[in-house]
């Protein structure tokens, strides 16, 4: 039989409801670790308390110190699973499958319910994290994220619905399978892997989501700012209203590195339109168009790149 580490962060599947209050928060003692018992049946378990914090709480710092927690223990197992809140979860996730190079599977998973709550989801996704941690097909995948019984990559799922339990989906891309019974069945696999390693978090690099109408101060005051980098979440492909550019060329003139996505839930950006703030003008003015990245992965795959102790091209990265 196999064995796998389950890492407790915390998170609502970590928690429990009061009856009377209706308040989710977390307990003295994490529920999860009465529940493995019952799933001893898939792999011999070892149980990992790292922490048990609500996602909102995680930062960066959190991030590096459980990547490098799995990086030193990942060859006693043959799989990990991580339970942690689903607010972060993809950012957690995300910042692992960058900084981690190791051929065992990492699952992350979490639940949208509490553990006493009616219809509590997770057990039944810690039961098929286990079983795709325990699979030798989940090997050199990457870090996936398990939920509602199918597999994502970390690069590309993301949290779409506030309380549903199929909230996790991958838009454009779909998911790379799916756990059936006591199986996990893959359909696509992931063809490209990132590795950056890195020793600290020292990079500053904000996020703006940019809307009609838009001003240029924030971008102004930005250029002020000792930022190692920004990430931009565009209109369209990847287009920006003229009143911004002159404290985007502020910032750019600085040697800052600018990334481009898209502010829409589907689709990549692509430098088309060659009029004032267009794709077209802002790429031959040295801003990045990352493919298929989010905003929130966008930032964290740069924040990594510019922690890292290697001189990358930056551009080349996020093609």
């Amino acid at each position: 039989m196999c064995k796998i580490m389950i890492i407790n962060t915390g998170g609502t599947i970590a928690m429990s409801n009061d009856m009377t209050t209706g308040s989710v928060m977390p307990t003295s003692e994490n529920p999860l670790n009465v529940l493995p018992h019952q799933l001893d049946e898939f792999a011999e378990l070892e149980i990992v308390d790292f922490d048990n914090i609500p996602s909102p709480h995680m930062t960066p710092a959190h991030m590096l110190e459980l990547a490098q927690y799995i990086e030193k223990h990942h060859q006693e197992v043959d799989g990990i699973v991580v339970t942690h809140g689903t607010d972060t979860l993809e950012e957690t996730a995300y910042f692992c499958h960058l900084t981690l190079d190791i051929s065992e599977p990492i699952v992350f998973t979490g639940a949208m319910r509490s553990s006493n709550e009616i219809g509590a989801d997770g057990l039944a996704n810690l039961r098929s994290s286990i079983i795709v941690a325990a699979s030798p097909e989940s090997r050199n995948k990457g870090v996936t994220v398990v939920m509602n019984d199918e597999v994502h990559s970390a690069m590309y799922v993301t949290k779409t619905h506030t309380t549903n339990l199929a909230t996790f989906q991958t838009p454009t891309f779909g998911p790379l399978g799916i756990i059936c019974k006591n199986e996990v069945f893959y359909f696509q696999k992931l063809i490209h892997q990132d590795y950056y390693p890195i020793e600290h978090v020292r990079a500053d690099v904000p996020l703006i989501k940019l809307y009609a109408g838009m001003e240029g101060r924030l971008f102004e005051f930005l250029a002020t700012q000792p930022i190692s980098g920004l990430v931009i979440e565009g209109l369209g492909a990847g287009n920006v209203p003229p009143a911004i550019l002159p404290g985007l060329h502020q910032i750019l003139a600085q040697d800052i590195p600018v990334v481009m996505v898209s502010r829409s839930f589907n689709g990549i950006p692509a430098d088309v339109y060659d009029y004032e703030g267009g794709g077209k003008q802002l790429a031959e003015q040295g801003v990045i168009f990352a493919k298929g990245l989010s905003g929130i992965k966008a930032r964290l795959k740069l924040q990594v790149i510019l922690s890292s102790d290697t001189p990358y091209q930056i551009a080349q990265e996020f093609i």
